[in-house]
């Protein structure tokens, strides 16, 4: 498979397509270890959300083989740098994994113009910022940033170390998450059936999965 081929089936959404080369095990097929950054501006507005994705080592080296343009066993940023584009251009199509509400209103993002991946012990992990489409100022209600697949094919797990950091935030402004839940027995039942080419599940499926968010909330006196 030619390069540019393999890079349009390796990853859309970070999600394998259909005829990939993977086996098709259960929902989910990718597991992400994540932690958030959220961005303050001067006047205490939230401006960003900066996000750190770890892919698990199986996904990682599926989606860099043939990478290594020099051949001395280290993937560098810049020979990383058309995947890490692959990644952004589709994870538009999925709201980024990323869902943001205040006042329970949904607020975009900008397309992402800073993103890098790196590889480090057999991981791939992508960086990249989200500017917000208008800031938001958090009160004591608080704005939540959900972190989730909808779809339930990637999983995201935020890390147990410092999962959320607040960067110039005003003095005050508390960050709290709300981790995923689980499948019960019988939806991951269900969900074992799903075969990897079916990146869109059924309705009643798509409810259950909202549970299995992981939810940053972030208050400001």
């Amino acid at each position: 498979m030619s390069f540019s081929r393999r890079l349009r089936s390796a990853l859309v959404g970070l999600a394998l397509v259909a005829g990939s080369t993977l086996p098709a095990f259960a929902h989910p097929h990718v597991f992400v270890d994540a932690r958030a950054q959220v961005v303050f501006d001067a006047s205490g507005q939230i401006v960003s959300i900066r996000h750190v994705w770890r892919f698990d080592d199986a996904f990682s080296a599926f989606a860099s083989q043939g990478l290594d343009k020099n051949g001395d066993g280290v993937l560098t940023v810049e020979e990383l740098q058309p995947l890490a584009k692959v990644n952004i251009d589709s994870l538009k199509d999925y709201d980024y994994f990323t869902f943001l509400r205040s006042a329970g209103k949904r607020v975009g993002f900008k397309i992402p113009k800073e993103y890098w991946l790196q590889s480090a012990d057999g991981f791939l992990t992508l960086f990249y910022t989200l500017d917000l489409m208008q800031p938001v100022k958090p009160d004591a209600k608080g704005i939540t940033v959900d972190v989730y697949d909808p779809g339930y094919f990637v999983d995201f797990q935020m890390v147990e170390k410092d999962p959320i950091v607040l960067e110039n935030a005003p003095a005050g402004c508390k960050a709290a998450l709300q981790r995923k839940g689980a499948p019960d027995a019988a939806t991951a039942a269900i969900l074992g059936q799903i075969p990897a080419s079916e990146r869109q599940l059924p309705a009643n499926l798509m409810a259950v999965t909202s549970d299995l968010a992981n939810r940053m909330t972030v208050t400001c006196p």
